[in-house]
């Protein structure tokens, strides 16, 4: 009987290895995936040619903002939206609203005609009637 007992307690000593094994084996094989998926996902290294390529675009688009914050132009013409420095604006507003309920009605008409839905499309006839 004592055998058997030592038995028992040496298999039940070595029975959490192999569950061990299996958890370290399987986080060792998730970190090299992560590791690998890392690789292929970084973006490429900035060197001087896109790092002047990235300041030259930058660049130009703060040229453009600084256009259209400083100049007149056309936001969309067919609906009577213009683009206005903003002292401009500024002063056209304060012009406008000396009277304000005539002002209030003026801007709600603006308003409606820049979101005005444009009109349904007639509809086809059906082929049977």
């Amino acid at each position: 009987m004592n055998t058997a007992e030592n038995n028992n307690r040496s298999q039940s000593r070595f029975a959490g290895w192999p569950t061990l094994l299996a958890v370290v084996g399987a986080c060792l094989i998730f970190a090299f995936l992560v590791g690998e998926t890392k690789k292929y996902t970084q973006p490429p290294p900035v060197d001087e040619g896109r790092a002047a390529l990235r300041t030259k675009a930058l660049s130009e688009l703060r040229a453009a903002e600084a256009d259209a914050l400083a100049t007149v132009g056309w936001v969309d013409q067919t609906k009577g939206v213009v683009r206005l420095p903003i002292s401009e604006a500024m002063k056209l507003v304060e012009r406008e609203w000396q009277d304000p309920a005539q002002a209030r009605s003026n801007l709600i008409a603006r308003v409606e005609k820049a979101t005005a839905l444009p009109p349904k499309a007639p509809e086809t006839p059906s082929p049977f009637e």
